[in-house]
């Protein structure tokens, strides 16, 4: 069975069509979605409207979650106040904007998905805020797998794609008593395990403003990243007539992760 799997949409309409012809082009048989449905872009209910439209199996998203709770997380990675304070725009835009129905709608989704021994979140199996990051310590990266019990984790959240393979390995697990007392020692051997992550369809963060996603072939394990051209300038356009900060539409037109990288130290996060 062939599968694709889309993350990050937020609120780009364009970019979901796109992707949506090129997975029908491709004849994928099944379509997860690994939630930020909203936020950042000027279409959030027209992106999720199609969503249920298609029966799509979606796992709630960071953006997802702040849109039902609010603003309710202190997990967030902005790089700078000035980073932080478009975000928070970003989202008052939305909430303000958001169709009753969508925020039910994205209030029901659940934190991962399964299929056999595939496992589909939006983050980690532990948060929609956590970032598996292609350079997490190994180890750490294995746990995450190993707690969602499967042997490939699909992730989004970063939105840059990329695949990353866990060879066989050991695990040592020692128990340390009091002095003088003999402990114990457990080891156990792991299979190969894999994290893809799908990147993003609607803020693309790789260098390029293509939309991204995953097609995976559950019966030769093959993953085939895509990468999809798409009028980004019809989006980008939007952005700016709706009233969100320009520089979306600039940091969207040149597939960037943030506009500036102060990484301010004094930098404490509002919320």
């Amino acid at each position: 069975m062939k599968l694709a799997v889309i993350s990050c949409i937020h609120g780009n309409y364009e970019a979901l069509n796109a992707v949506l012809s090129d997975i029908d082009d491709r004849k994928a048989d099944q379509i997860y979605c690994l939630g930020d449905l909203v936020g950042y872009g000027p279409y959030p209910n027209a992106v999720v409207e199609l969503i249920r439209s298609l029966d799509i199996p979606t796992c709630q998203g960071c953006w997802d979650e702040d849109i039902v709770e609010g603003l309710n997380s202190c997990e967030c990675s902005y790089p700078s106040q000035l980073a932080e304070h478009r975000g928070r725009l970003a989202h008052e835009w939305t909430n303000k904007v958001i169709h009753p129905e969508v925020r039910e709608y994205l209030a029901t989704l659940p934190m991962t998905l399964r299929l056999d021994n595939l496992c589909f979140v939006h983050g980690s199996p532990n948060s929609q805020h956590e970032y598996l990051l292609p350079s997490m310590d190994g180890f750490a990266a294995l746990e995450r797998v190993l707690s969602a019990n499967a042997e490939v984790l699909f992730c989004g959240h970063t939105h840059v794609p990329y695949v990353r393979t866990l060879e066989d390995g050991t695990l040592t697990v020692r128990v340390f008593l009091a002095p003088g007392k003999e402990g114990s020692q457990t080891q156990f051997k792991t299979p190969v395990k894999q994290i893809v992550n799908a990147g993003s369809v609607g803020e693309p963060r790789h260098g390029r403003p293509n939309a991204t996603y995953v097609l995976y072939d559950t019966d030769t394990a093959r993953v085939e990243l895509r990468e999809v051209p798409y009028d980004y300038q019809r989006t980008c356009a939007a952005i700016v007539e709706r009233g969100l900060p320009a520089i979306f539409a600039w940091r969207l037109a040149r597939g960037m992760e943030f506009a500036e990288r102060a990484d301010d130290p004094n930098h404490v996060c509002q919320r």
